[in-house]
């Protein structure tokens, strides 16, 4: 109302009371709907009034309750009050006048608290199980009844042709609701009377035998519903002519309106219940199986009852029904199949030209994806259906009708094709393109996944429902085929480049591939092959089964390896068949060898720390140790820690003895060169130029350091000081062994000198590639120490006997008794 426009009582109003006039009349406009104002308020005091009544009469039967439950509770306490006083009176102890009654009576009381009282518990507590036994089965069948009058009067037919469609509905839905009671007081029995199995097979039998009925008429019902919303829509795009009108590819489940949208929402729901009721059924009977198990075996044991409830249906919880037991949804099944019917016929006509295949499914899974997202993924919520996704079961039940069909007519074509002697190479390129049309899809397909902001699930069950790679699942003999057909195609790319000698010129570097910044000197032939090797990986990431992409890898990529081993091997022994390695040409030759293997193991080391390869691993450790306790044992080869650990531990031997022959070789091209200095046992005697290097040793030492720099040039930086300590530690044994331990070698006080001076110039040649040259040659530095020791140290030490690690005293003592 307008400022200070009162009337004439307003005093005499409540405040809550002028607030509300205030607020609905606030202009004098607003006079003229008093009349509905009142109306509205008449309405909403009647119906208090109503809620008023009601209220009154449920605490008036609820006193009523009370009062009759606290009269029995009184007379029960007053029994039982009496009962304890008859009890404690005839405990009492009897004075000594007492006569025999009393000792009898008391004789008697003591046998009723001993015997017949537990027995009387225990008759009680079962004829409370036999009441709650009955009232539970008593309802059950009441449901169950229920139950089959629907289901008998929606089969009959003759209420969807007296009454409409809503009415049909209801009753469908009126069957529904029971079978929902009747699997959650199953369930309750399941936890806590596991012994009522004869009960529950019972019901589980007429219940089955409603769904039987039931289950075929609601998917005839929603198929029909289909069929009259125009499903499956045209294969075929939209023309020119609708292009210029405007129009895009029909979409029914856009299109549908009225009564039919509300026919094939029902029908869609009644579907999803019944999945959702089978889904639990199936979860409640794996747990009552796996507790009747335990019963049957545990029945001699104290077990806990409550531990064995709590044990066995830890694995029933509502997320994890999905896992447990999961099944395509079937609303969309019934989607997929008409689309399945209707592809046939062109499908059959592409053998020859299967991505055209790949090329429909994939349109007609994008073309609907967002329409089954948005409509029907609302209605699967309803339906209490956890752990679906609409649009993950659109792709994946399109991705496996697609699967379906390469596996029945596609895969069996070319598989006999290849027993065809003259048609074995195209069929090889035909199979190559195939699956490469297949990898394709399913990236392209989990896309379509991907692209709602929804992350793809890991786990195998559903990357292999949305894979049509999943072919090679039930069918490894194809598998086999594909690894054999990869491993040819990869050995017929490496032959010529292995024969080729320009690829074993090139070089690459180490931090090209890997993280360390290490050059390996590999030639090129080393990259192509581990480029051949990451190409199959790459495909096998493909496979949706752990077990099934190490499997493909040691069909096809091992067997690579192993070749690359084996020319590796070949070059190297032809080498050392020729000049016995004693050129440089030779030597070369093998270091090219040697890096080529150390860059390959380098690169499979790093690739075996990969996510992918250590779960490979894992998967074979399972296997193998299922295997064993099958007690059966694998008799094809032996599980290491990694898909390619055999093959690096080859490597590594081959690698190790192969730079252990080079360092041979230099150390037998020393000895040949240094036999005089070696051999000669007066020399130590005799008298000579102090400060020169002995010319026998000079020319030795000069071909090592030139075979030393050739191989620093040629080796890489880890084999290199492999070589070169390898070297050193020959040169120790021969030099020691040769004139140290000969006892027929003698020095005198000039020639110990001379001897010392020959091998700290052999230290300082390998001081060059280390700190401490002497480090390297042990023998022989400990040698040098007891030469060098003065008469008194030596004194000390024939009574000590310490202080030497790598010479024993025998040796010190014979050198002590040899030097002046």
């Amino acid at each position: 109302m307008e400022e200070n426009v009162r009337s004439p009582g307003s005093l005499d109003l409540s405040p809550s009371l002028i607030k509300f006039l205030d607020k609905n009349f606030k202009k004098k406009e607003d006079l003229l709907k008093a009349g509905e104002l009142a109306l509205k308020l008449t309405e909403e005091c009647s119906d208090l009034d109503k809620v008023l009544a009601d209220l009154e009469q449920r605490f008036i039967t609820s006193i009523e309750s009370w009062i009759s439950h606290y009269d029995r509770t009184q007379i029960a306490c007053s029994e039982i009050k009496l009962k304890l006083y008859e009890i404690g009176a005839s405990n009492c102890v009897p004075s000594p006048s007492s006569d025999g009654k009393e000792t009898k009576s008391l004789r008697k009381t003591e046998q009723i608290l001993a015997k017949e009282l537990p027995m009387l518990a225990k008759e009680v507590t079962r004829v409370e199980a036999v009441r709650v036994y009955a009232e539970t089965a008593l309802k059950l069948d009441s449901l169950i009844g229920d139950i089959e009058d629907a289901v008998s009067t929606t089969v009959s037919g003759l209420l969807r042709k007296s009454s409409s469609s809503a009415n049909y509905e209801e009753t469908r839905l009126f069957a529904t609701e029971p079978l929902k009671c009747v699997e959650d007081i199953l369930i309750s029995i399941t936890k806590s009377h596991p012994q009522w199995i004869r009960l529950i097979s019972a019901v589980d039998q007429r219940i089955d035998r409603a769904l039987a009925i039931l289950r075929p008429q609601v998917i005839a019902d929603h198929r029909a519903l289909l069929t009259s919303l125009g499903w499956p829509p045209p294969l075929s795009g939209p023309t020119k002519q609708d292009l210029e009108k405007g129009s895009s590819l029909s979409n029914p489940l856009f299109l549908m309106q009225g009564d039919l949208k509300y026919k094939y929402f029902s029908s869609f729901l009644a579907l999803c219940n019944l999945q959702e009721l089978q889904t639990r059924r199936r979860a409640r009977q794996l747990v009552q199986r796996d507790q009747n198990f335990s019963l049957h075996h545990l029945k001699d044991q104290s077990f806990s009852h409550h531990h064995l409830q709590d044990q066995s249906f830890s694995l029933y919880q509502p997320q994890d029904q999905v896992f447990l037991l999961r099944q395509p949804l079937w609303t969309i099944e019934e989607l997929v199949t008409p689309i399945a019917l209707a592809s046939r016929p062109h499908f059959l006509k592409w053998v020859e030209k299967p991505e055209f295949i790949f090329a429909l499914v994939y349109k007609i899974t994008r073309d609907f994806v967002e329409s089954v997202d948005e409509i029907l993924q609302p209605l699967v919520d309803k339906a209490r259906l956890s752990g679906y996704s609409c649009r993950e079961e659109w792709v994946s039940s399109m991705a496996t009708s697609l699967t379906t069909h390469l596996a029945k007519e596609i895969f069996p074509v070319y598989v006999g094709h290849l027993e065809d002697e003259r048609e074995t190479f195209q069929v090889r390129l035909s199979w190559l393109r195939l699956v490469d049309l297949m990898i394709s899809f399913d990236r392209k397909m989990q896309g379509l996944i991907a692209s709602s902001r929804l992350s793809l699930s890991l786990d195998e069950e559903i990357l292999q429902r949305v894979s049509c790679m999943s072919v090679f699942c039930d069918r490894p003999d194809w598998l086999e085929i594909w690894g054999e057909i990869e491993l040819k195609e990869a050995q017929d790319k490496l032959k010529p480049e292995i024969e080729a000698e320009k690829s074993w010129k090139g070089r690459i570097q180490g931090a090209i591939l890997l993280s360390d910044p290490i050059d390996y000197k590999a030639p090129a032939i080393a990259e192509f092959v581990l480029r051949c090797l990451s190409s199959v990986i790459e495909r096998s990431r493909s496979l949706p089964r752990i077990h099934l992409r190490a499997r493909f890898i040691r069909l096809s990529g091992v067997p690579t390896v192993r070749q690359f081993l084996d020319s590796l091997l070949q070059r190297c022994q032809e080498a050392e068949g020729l000049t016995a390695l004693t050129d440089e040409t030779a030597m070369k030759k093998v270091a090219v060898s040697v890096n080529s293997a150390r860059y390959c193991v380098s690169v499979l080391k790093e690739w075996c720390e990969d996510v992918c390869f250590l779960e490979m691993a894992a998967s074979e450790r399972e296997e193998l140790q299922s295997l064993e306790r099958g007690g059966r044992k694998s008799l094809e080869r032996e599980y290491r820690d990694s898909v390619f650990g055999e093959e690096i531990e080859k490597l590594e031997e081959f690698r190790e003895e192969w730079v252990a022959k080079l360092w041979t070789v230099v150390l037998r091209g020393f000895d040949a060169r240094c036999r005089n200095y070696l051999k000669n046992r007066k020399q130590w005697l005799e008298k000579g130029q102090l400060g020169v290097v002995n010319p026998g040793l000079l020319e030795g030492l000069d071909y090592i350091q030139g075979r030393i720099v050739k191989m620093q040039g040629e080796l890489n930086e880890v084999d290199f000081v492999g070589f070169w300590r390898g070297l050193a530690g020959g040169l120790d044994q021969t030099i020691f062994g040769s004139i140290l331990a000969n006892d027929a070698v003698r020095f005198s006080e000039e020639g110990s000198k001379r001897f010392i001076g020959d091998m700290e110039a052999l230290f300082s040649l390998f001081g060059v590639w280390c700190v401490r040259g002497e480090a390297f040659f042990p023998r022989v530095s400990e040698g040098l120490r007891v030469m060098r020791l003065g008469k008194e140290d030596k004194e000390r030490w024939l009574r000590e006997k310490s202080g030497m690690r790598h010479l024993n005293v025998g040796q010190v003592e014979r050198l002590l008794r040899r030097c002046p």
